[in-house]
């Protein structure tokens, strides 16, 4: 009777106590679980993230160099900076400027603005003399020039000049030389360069200069918001964006002694730098570019409601940034790049 009391007792299985006791130890074990694959899949979030702007931020930066590198192909050589004021249209649109430079920084807050012009020709670094007086409407070269028709041109006064004008046309129509006469260039006003006319205020002699460009590029790199922007101010295209999630862009000059070809220091567009010019142009060897980005996604707060991603503000080149109220919730990574300027420092020799 005994044995059969005890059966009965082992096939009666759990109690309600033991039941619920289990299902609680369940309930916690799975909330502990699932809070800690919240927190895993939250910082992997937030390490792709960073791990992303900083892999962006190297190559932006990998692009803007190459860009930067070529600054100025065209507008050096003979040993001068050969535009101080340059005439040129697109279309019907003049886009002329009376203070102009290949290369300008102009600062603003923590987003500097990098303007960049350049040839797309190898060929730009030299320049030929002209056989006869010029108007802009066409020009007759003392030497053979490698141009074609659809390619750009820069028409430059000689060396010396004191408040030098340079014009830039599209060939149209190439007259190649002939033993009586000299390759000759035409620019007529179907050409994409050629519509607005600057021969009344601009008139080129002989052993004046012409320089082919090919295509004249000219890209601004700005900050919009936090966003990273390249504008062609040539056109009215769109900005593009290169790159999200900006906090800093600046550019400092790396500036040789008055008779010297080292780095002497790096200076920001401010003061005496704020606009390069004939008198100082001849100085700057080099550019560095600096980038901080932030994280895509802030980090919560901790026990204390305070953030504590980031315990300092970023530093850009020697200037701390200025950041909003919550800045303490992102991380940052700064990046630069040093770039000679070897079409400056050739054609300045």
């Amino acid at each position: 009777m005994r044995a059969l009391e005890l059966a009965r007792r082992h096939q009666r299985g759990l109690s309600l106590v033991e039941l619920m006791v289990g299902l609680v130890v369940a309930m916690m074990v799975g909330l502990a679980a699932a809070s800690g694959a919240m927190m895993f899949a939250s910082q992997q979030r937030q390490g792709v993230g960073t791990a992303t702007a900083v892999s962006t931020a190297t190559n932006a930066l990998a692009a803007l160099k190459e860009d930067a590198a070529g600054a100025g192909l065209g507008f050096f050589g003979d040993t001068s900076y050969l535009c101080k004021t340059l005439r040129v249209s697109v279309g019907t649109a003049d886009r002329s400027q009376d203070h102009f430079a290949p290369l300008q920084v102009a600062r603003s807050g923590s987003g500097d603005q990098l303007d960049l012009v350049s040839a797309a020709e190898v060929a730009s670094g030299a320049n030929v003399l002209l056989q006869s007086p010029s108007d802009t409407s066409s020009a007759k070269l003392a030497t053979y020039l490698p141009v074609a028709a659809g390619q750009a041109v820069l028409l430059a006064p000689a060396p010396g000049a004191i408040d030098p004008v340079c014009t830039v046309r599209t060939v149209t129509d190439v007259t190649p030389a002939t033993a009586d006469s000299p390759l000759k260039l035409s620019f007529a006003s179907s050409g994409a360069h050629n519509a607005v006319n600057f021969s009344s205020a601009t008139q080129y002699l002989i052993k004046d200069r012409i320089a082919l460009l090919g295509e004249l590029q000219w890209h601004r790199y700005r900050l919009s918001g936090e966003t990273l922007v390249i504008d062609q101010p040539l056109t009215d295209a769109p900005s593009a964006t290169l790159l999200r999630n900006v906090v800093g862009f600046r550019v400092q000059y790396g500036i040789a002694g008055a008779n010297g070809t080292t780095i002497e220091s790096w200076q920001d567009p401010v003061g005496a730098w704020a606009t390069l010019s004939q008198s100082n142009v001849a100085q700057v060897r080099a550019l560095r570019i600096g980038i901080a980005a932030r994280s895509q996604q802030p980090e919560k707060a901790g026990p204390d409601g305070q953030c504590h991603a980031s315990d300092t503000r970023p530093s850009l080149l020697g200037t701390q940034l200025a950041l909003g109220g919550n800045w303490q919730c992102f991380r940052y990574r700064t990046e630069m790049v040093t770039v000679p300027l070897r079409n400056l420092v050739m054609g300045m020799r």
